[in-house]
């Protein structure tokens, strides 16, 4: 292999790209066993804490891969640690708090900065000569969650369908996202793009093949898996992509700034006489508890901003035109994403009417997937699915039903769920459904373009029936449905979100129903239970 760079700096600029990461010098040394984790990138402190991401030299001995790495910073854990405080005041099923824990507490993590770190699960050489390789992004808004999830531990998907499993960190909150005007920004998204690149550079090393490589990702990890479908588009390495409950939906810069400002302020790094040098150089002296204790101040959230390098503004115009990679698409949602949300702000003390729910059902899920994809259905191959499967070890409340919650549909994926709790078993319908899910992620996964195909799904058209219903009645296979039985709303679920959601100034709840027309007026109505 050619000997890597001595230095090697992350060219932020996708169009500009053409530096490669470093190989391993001694691959043999790096697959011993079924897993390997180790580090992808130099650890992100100093000079390089606010700074796009570098690639490590090229190690010369054994990386020591018998642990998960640290989790990246954040302020995670807390929605969980709510409801084990208030979980007599709420009506949570019997695993409820074990699954909460695995998905969304971190209780056991170690968070350090030191945390660019993937791993990698195989075994050996069974079928294809070289695996095609699935690379998870995992989710948490951005501001939270780790690869080392229980949840979506790799193992049982590599060896059941014996593809390659690689999920990867990147920086996360303040660090990964700052917003800082005088600087790069969407760190984390350019994290991503560097474990990329080690994997297409040494999955070979592992049994993988660089040229079949699927990128997957749930809630904010399916927003970077979006991120990157318009992003690389010179350059994309990946050969497909799986968008699970989650879309690209940067921040303006303004209110990135603002995010940045109030935190420099916070910490005391921003006065009338400060440049944008001494604030970033106070920032950097900061320790990573003091900076998250000023930003969980702070009521908005930081996350990807419009720099039109890596994120930009109008993905659905440009999906439209085909300024996107050009590989098949696979994206869906969970029929009740709400669920989880019910329980996280119940525990809270924060209470909303069923008909909160379903509009955030519709307007922060489910419409807007149903845009991109059908964005995505006229320049590439696409297919949507809609996921319904309710079960018993995988239940969060039982008063509303939690039904299939946001990110429910993870451990099935990754045959995972009696890993995140070990209270119920699983039923003989779930473990259908694992198996049959299992196979249709890692069909694509083999051949995005045609895996699909022996399982029956179509191709995604938004005028025809071609939405597939996974776990429809907890039944295994696929059940076709139309689009517009759930999305006839979305047209006025727009205006209606941003005025009842977000408070919208310029028009009202009242304005937006007044100017539907009566049919529209009455699905309201009926939607709402009014």
């Amino acid at each position: 292999m050619p000997a890597p760079p001595t230095r090697f700096r992350f060219d932020p600029q996708p169009k500009d790209h053409n530096i490669t990461s470093p190989r391993l010098t001694n691959p043999q040394a790096h697959t011993q066993g079924a897993n390997s984790l180790g580090h992808n990138a130099k650890p992100p402190i100093g000079e390089l804490r606010f700074a796009a991401p570098e690639s490590l030299d090229s190690p010369e001995t054994s990386i020591n891969a018998s642990n998960f790495g640290y989790s990246c910073p954040s302020n995670g854990g807390a929605s969980y640690a709510a409801v084990v405080a208030n979980a007599s005041n709420l009506n949570l099923a019997p695993s409820a708090l074990q699954v909460l824990d695995e998905m969304i507490g971190q209780t056991g993590d170690i968070f350090d900065e030191d945390c660019l770190t993937l791993n990698i699960w195989t075994k050996p050489q069974t079928g294809e000569k070289k695996k095609a390789v699935l690379l998870w992004i995992h989710g948490g808004e951005y501001v939270s969650g780790s690869s080392n999830i229980r949840a979506h531990n790799g193992k049982y998907l590599a060896d059941s369908q014996d593809i390659i499993v690689v999920s990867i960190n990147y920086r996360l909150n303040i660090f990964g996202f700052p917003g800082n005007p005088a600087s790069t920004n969407n760190l984390g998204l350019l994290d991503q793009r560097l474990a990329i690149e080690w994997t297409r550079d040494n999955i070979q090393a592992f049994g993988g093949d660089p040229k079949r490589i699927t990128l997957v990702g749930e809630s904010s990890g399916a927003g970077s898996v979006d991120f990157y479908s318009f992003a690389w588009t010179k350059d994309p390495i990946v050969n497909g992509f799986i968008a699970q409950s989650g879309i690209a939906n940067p921040a303006t810069p303004s209110v990135s700034a603002a995010n940045w400002v109030a935190a420099t302020t916070l910490l005391g790094c921003a006065s009338s006489n400060s440049t944008d040098t001494t604030v970033l150089s106070c920032m950097r002296s900061q320790n990573q508890t003091a900076i998250l204790r000023a930003v969980s101040a702070i009521p908005t959230t930081f996350g990807p901003t419009v720099d039109n390098i890596v994120a930009f503004s109008d993905n659905l115009e440009r999906a439209a035109a085909g300024k996107v990679i050009r590989k098949p698409y696979l994206i869906g949602n969970n029929d009740n994403e709400a669920g989880l949300f019910e329980v996280t702000y119940g525990a809270r003390g924060i209470t909303y009417p069923p008909s909160f729910w379903k509009l955030q059902n519709l307007f922060i899920f489910n419409c807007g997937i149903s845009l991109r994809a059908k964005a995505a259905a006229i320049k590439v191959p696409t297919w949507r699915y809609h996921y319904f499967g309710e079960f018993p070890n995988l239940a969060l409340s039982t008063s509303p039903p939690s039904g299939a919650w946001h990110g429910s549909e993870i451990p099935m994926v990754f045959g995972a769920d009696l890993d995140v709790q070990n209270i119920t078993g699983r039923t003989t319908e779930q473990q259908r459904i694992i198996d049959y899910m299992e196979g249709a992620w890692a069909a694509f996964v083999k051949d995005p373009a045609r895996g699909l195909k022996k399982y029956g799904w179509p191709k995604y058209n938004p005028d025809s029936k071609t939405l597939v219903r996974l776990a429809y009645e907890n039944r295994t296979g696929p059940n076709i449905g139309s689009p517009a039985d759930y999305d006839f709303s979305c047209p006025w679920v727009f205006p209606l979100g941003n005025a009842l959601l977000y408070a919208n100034t310029t028009q009202t709840a009242i304005d937006v129903i007044a100017g539907l027309t009566r049919p529209a007026a009455e699905q309201v109505l009926n939607l709402f239970d009014v």
